[in-house]
């Protein structure tokens, strides 16, 4: 669809109906002259090129002869290629011949906008295009240029940059454009007739992309390379970033080519230039129409598809949504029946806990009274001693000179060193046990220092017992030295002390007796603290339990600060999803517009047609008739036929490169849909 037209000579009308058409028609003859020129040379040199292509053909044997054995549906498919690859080949040296002269005449440095280098890129992708095969896949048919472009990396490693720089271009969806941005990125590294080169040097790897009848696989491509030599003269600064090279239409603008010619070739043949400038204009007006209803029909199938898959994703998410919702409610009341336990178990506990204090300081109260007790026993009991070693004192002194005596009281002295012997074990026992209380109450008490404190004191008195322990044994030694100088005098008191003898014995047997009730009693507190022991035990015992609880709590209050983040992490992530569906929806909407925008411009397409100049008298919008002074102006846009002050406006359409003439109509509808987009 993309290949030129060739007109044949019988389908041109004759001279003399084109000569009365023209006096009919001097108006219209008059501004297009100068398209009617180009157009009458552009023939010319087609109809030369074509009798060049059939004399080379019937040397070469393409062409049949009448002898031969070829079909004619054969032989005209062989001229017919042959015409395309000349007309392809004299515009790619007309376009190449324009580009240098601008270029020279603007100072060698050109732009993406330059018109003459915007129409050199199509004709190149035009020659690129010619005999493509068509390659079938299971998206469907795929026929582009960039294939065989591909091949260069391979034959050639300098062109590896160009082909990483066009794959990494995250505009470029097509190979189309991947193609143009190649062909841009080789003009401005100045290499494109070498790269050319080198594929054609390579023909057999070009024969997987190309029909042998391909203007690449005959000698006109070789033609071309030479010519593209030329432009290794130009400088391009070309920007590839916000250009849509995947949606642009490749539609060759002859006015360019018309520039020259315009003043001689004016007033000749202005009937031939006429029809074949319409001709040629409606048939890219409708080649132009078709691709972009192709073009527009491809987006609405891409844009419903989406929608779709837009759709389907929004459903899913909030299916999500509601899934999530429901996962926090129950999380909350998870949360809620989590949080009324650990507060019953904390209240639980405190009141435990104030109750064993509360025992513990009522133990520990009756300890303490049981302590003063005893050290008050102990007081009286160190009275009592004092007494007896007076006592004993006067005794020994009144000891008599009799020898039975003497051994008698020796007995008793010996039974009284053992008594003490005794009473010493019994103390120390008493320190011992009042050592390891006091090493347990320091571990079971280490909140409690005042007690510790009772307890020091405690230990000073039983220090202050050591210290009077002392004292008797000195007073004891004494007493046995006063025994030795008493022995001196017993012969003399033997007499006196036989009387008092009695006495002693019965003063001896009442300390029996108080031994006795003092073991007794040593017995009794003995008891009483091994009872205190085991209540120690058991208050540790509670304290230990009281630690494992607290642990617990300490575990829980960390599920709680677990559950309280993924709560918070919930959040966030239903306010991702929240966002989420608001850029979904202002995509929905904006894609909405655009499929109104679309069909809007499919129904305008569909209706306008090219209106012929015989069929238009009068302005389709005021009215009037035209005449000499009023005259007839095509509307661009929708093809009627207007006056110049009901066609006076100028807007850039698609299908020109340039502003053209547009009605009024046209105008406003065009600005809104340019303010809706814009919007």
């Amino acid at each position: 669809e993309e290949d030129f037209e060739i007109i044949d000579k019988k389908q041109l009308p004759d001279a003399a109906e084109l000569r009365n058409e023209e006096k009919a028609k001097p108006e219209e003859a008059r501004w297009s002259a100068p398209i009617l020129s180009l157009a009458r040379k552009a023939s010319e040199n087609l109809a030369l090129s074509y009798g060049s292509a059939l004399k080379s053909a019937s040397l070469v044997g393409l062409v049949s002869k009448p002898g031969s054995s070829d079909s004619p549906a054969k032989t005209s498919t062989r001229c017919h290629t042959m015409e395309e690859r000349a007309n392809l080949m004299n515009m790619m040296k007309l376009s190449i011949k324009i580009l240098i002269q601008s270029a020279l005449s603007l100072g060698r440095t050109l732009d993406s906008d330059f018109p003459p280098l915007q129409q050199f890129f199509v004709v190149l992708e035009h020659c690129l295009k010619h005999g493509l095969k068509v390659k079938k896949s299971f998206i469907g048919q795929n026929k582009s240029f960039f294939g065989p472009l591909e091949l260069v990396e391979k034959l050639c490693p300098e062109a590896s940059d160009i082909a990483t720089s066009v794959k990494n271009l995250p505009e470029l969806k097509t190979a189309v454009g991947r193609g143009r941005a190649w062909l841009y990125l080789a003009l401005m590294q100045k290499k494109l007739a070498d790269y050319l080169k080198v594929l054609l040097d390579h023909k057999h790897l070009l024969s997987e992309f190309y029909e042998p009848d391909a203007l690449m696989m005959e000698e006109e491509g070789a033609v071309i390379v030479g010519l593209l030599v030329g432009l290794n003269v130009i400088d391009a600064n070309l920007c590839l970033k916000g250009e849509d090279l995947d949606s642009q239409v490749g539609v060759i603008d002859f006015s360019l080519y018309l520039k020259e010619t315009q003043d001689n070739d004016g007033k000749q043949d202005g009937g031939i230039t006429a029809v074949l400038d319409q001709k040629h204009y409606v048939e890219e007006l409708n080649r132009h129409l078709s691709c972009t209803v192709a073009d527009l029909q491809n987006k609405i199938d891409c844009l419903e598809k989406t929608n779709s898959k837009l759709q389907e994703e929004l459903a899913a998410a909030t299916d999500r949504i509601g899934s999530l919702q429901e996962e926090q409610q129950q999380l909350k009341q998870q949360n809620e029946l989590i949080r009324e336990r650990s507060e019953k178990s904390v209240e639980v506990t405190k009141e435990d806990t104030k109750v064993e204090l509360d025992t513990y300081k009522q133990s520990r109260q009756g300890l303490d009274e049981m302590y003063s007790d005893v050290w008050k026993q102990l007081k009286e009991e160190k009275k009592i001693r004092l007494e007896l070693e007076k006592e004993l004192e006067l005794q020994i002194g009144m000891k008599t000179e009799m020898e039975i005596a003497m051994k008698l009281l020796e007995k008793d002295t010996h039974e009284k060193q053992d008594t003490l012997v005794a009473l010493r074990q019994q103390l120390e026992e008493v320190k011992a046990i009042n050592l390891q209380m006091f090493h347990k109450s320091q571990n079971a008490e280490c909140s409690l220092q005042q007690k510790t404190e009772a307890i020091s004191s405690f230990e000073g008195k039983t220090n202050e017992m050591m210290s009077s322990m002392k004292q008797m044994e000195k007073r004891l030694q004494q007493a046995e030295k006063a025994r030795q100088a008493a022995e001196e005098r017993c012969n003399k008191m033997k007499q006196e002390l036989a009387g008092k003898l009695d006495s002693c014995r019965q003063q001896m047997a009442q300390l029996d007796s108080k031994c006795s009730t003092l073991e007794k009693e040593l017995k009794s507190e003995k008891e009483q603290r091994q009872t205190l022991q085991k209540e120690l035990h058991q208050e540790k015992d509670a304290t230990t339990l009281l630690k494992t609880e607290l642990q617990q709590m300490e575990g829980l209050k960390k599920e709680l600060r677990k559950l309280q983040d993924e709560k918070q992490q919930l959040k966030k992530v239903r306010e991702e999803q929240e966002q989420a569906l608001q850029e979904m929806g202002l995509h929905l909407s904006q894609s909405k517009l655009k499929m109104e925008d679309i069909k809007e411009v499919n129904k305008a397409l569909k209706g306008h047609t090219w209106l012929k100049d015989d069929e238009a008298t009068h302005c389709k919008q005021c009215k009037k008739e035209f005449s000499i002074s009023r005259r007839k102006h095509h509307c661009r846009n929708c093809g009627d036929i207007f006056c110049n002050t009901c066609s006076s406006n100028e807007l850039a359409l698609p299908s020109y490169p340039k502003p053209v003439r547009v009605c009024d109509n046209c105008h406003t509808l065009l600005l809104q849909q340019c303010s809706s987009n814009s919007s």
